[in-house]
């Protein structure tokens, strides 16, 4: 069932009339999966991209190499390429890119802990970048991540 923050978010892109797509990697679809569960969500959901895998970043979504073995799948850096890619696959008034740690393992060090995730929104070209640590099991910190992006597009929709 999808958070009433998500819902609240779900309305208020319908009463602006503007549609999102996703381009998730430590979420794997989750986000549109939620906003799917919303009645008429078919007025604002264009699609998503599961990229999981960096391979799927690069090849997929062209993410140049270089950038992924530089600051590594799960980084702010990759996370903003994913964002301004996803642009050429699907036309929407947002666009939402997603990456980070929802368990052990990956580009985990001291400094960007299991619960580190990237956020990076373009609203009709307008970019916000966040780094979130949460914490909890990974459904715990992919759940955060849904309200989390919710509760950013209302704030920046309500300006």
């Amino acid at each position: 069932m999808p958070s009433d923050l998500l819902i609240a978010c779900h309305q208020l892109l319908k009463e602006k009339k503007l549609t999102i797509a996703f381009a998730e990697s430590a979420t794997a679809g989750r986000l549109s999966a939620e906003l799917s569960l919303i009645p008429e969500c078919g007025d604002i959901l264009k699609g998503g991209i599961v990229c999981y895998d960096a391979c799927i970043k690069q090849d997929i979504l062209g993410v140049p190499q270089e950038i992924v073995e530089e600051y590594t799948p799960e980084s702010a850096e990759v996370t903003k390429e994913l964002a301004e890619r996803l642009s050429h696959f699907m036309k929407a008034d947002i666009q939402v890119a997603v990456t980070g740690l929802t368990m052990p393992g990956g580009s985990e060090t001291k400094e960007k802990p299991v619960g580190t995730i990237f956020i990076h929104l373009l609203i009709k070209n307008k970019a916000i970048a966040v780094r979130d640590v949460f914490s909890g099991t990974a459904e715990e910190i992919v759940l955060q991540t849904v309200d989390r992006v919710a509760s950013l597009l209302i704030d920046e929709l309500k300006l």
